[in-house]
């Protein structure tokens, strides 16, 4: 891009299930824009229902970039992601078009926009050396962090062990403390519009009980067993998230169908909460009372946009 020219770039988020996808899909037509993932999840080949992808078919011919890029096996992080999702929007901003960056995944989202610090590369012996710690010893990452490096502890929750995992790796590797924020290179060549959605509680709350149960009711059992049918364990990384951990529980007869589909949607609601505590830390976001797919909220974010890109 040109120097010093500083292009549109659109980003929505929410929890799940505020309609994310459909207010992205009516800005993507109406700005000519289009659409780049940030769900950790929708990267994944395969994993289509449990994530809310939207088909192909339901995608009304507007490109849409970083969905079915990873085989289940591979591993990514945020500092993975944030390079191909700046290389992404960097090319679809040359093109003319408006790329919209929309999706869940807080960390992610942030590694785009703000950067991170230099970290080194992934470490699989140490990473497999910390695995059985924890394995054996269930709780002991979070003690051993504590022990190094109680700050970065005591923002980690004892329970995230890919994170710990991920702190203990720097540390164990750099015998440094973790790099200051300050210390990333945030996002540059682009001026941003961020929209969040906010629907009532008890309306969220609802909301994540129908898609749960059409979930469970349109093929997450079939697309499940499919997947293990196709070679895959179980205990690839994608199978931890939510709806796909309980259905395997399911199909394994450790839990009935009725328990699955009930722990599915309270962990969402809980995610949710936790997405919506992610997000209102950033005082950058425009909030909008409402699901994405309601005309009237619909209408208010179009609006939004068309004064940011006259602006």
């Amino acid at each position: 891009m040109e120097a010093n020219v500083q292009r549109p770039l659109v980003v929505i988020v929410g929890p799940t299930a505020s309609g994310k996808s459909d207010l992205a899909l009516r800005a993507a037509e109406t700005f000519s824009g289009e659409i780049v993932n940030c769900d950790a999840l929708q990267l994944y080949r395969g994993f289509n229902i449990g994530t809310a992808k939207t088909p192909p078919e339901a995608r009304r011919g507007i490109p849409h970039h970083l969905f079915d890029v990873l085989d289940p096996q591979n591993s990514y992080s945020a500092g993975d992601y944030a390079r191909a999702a700046r290389e992404t929007i960097a090319e679809i901003a040359c093109r003319r078009r408006l790329p919209i960056v929309v999706g869940g995944t807080g960390f992610y989202l942030r590694a785009l926009l703000d950067g991170l610090p230099a970290l080194p590369a992934r470490d699989e012996t140490v990473r497999e050396r910390l695995s059985q710690r924890e394995q054996s010893r269930p709780g002991s990452l979070h003690r051993l962090l504590r022990r190094l490096e109680p700050s970065a502890a005591a923002r980690i929750h004892a329970h995230d062990v890919q994170k710990l995992t991920r702190a203990l790796e720097i540390r164990l590797l750099t015998r440094l403390a973790l790099p200051a924020p300050s210390t990333a290179r945030p996002l540059e060549g682009f001026r941003l519009c961020q929209i969040g959605l906010a629907p009532a509680r008890s309306l969220l709350v609802n909301a994540i009980a129908s898609r749960t149960r059409q979930m469970f009711q349109g093929g997450l059992l079939e697309e499940v067993r499919d997947l293990l049918a196709h070679g895959l364990s179980g205990a690839e990384k994608p199978f931890e998230s939510l709806g796909y951990k309980q259905v395997l529980a399911h199909l394994r007869g450790q839990i009935s169908l009725e328990e699955a589909l009930s722990a599915s949607e309270i962990e969402t609601r809980q995610y949710a909460k936790r997405q919506q505590t992610w997000f209102r830390r950033d005082g950058r976001v425009m909030w909008l009372t409402g699901f994405g797919w309601d005309p009237a909220v619909s209408e208010t974010a179009i609006g939004v946009i068309r004064k940011f890109l006259s602006g």
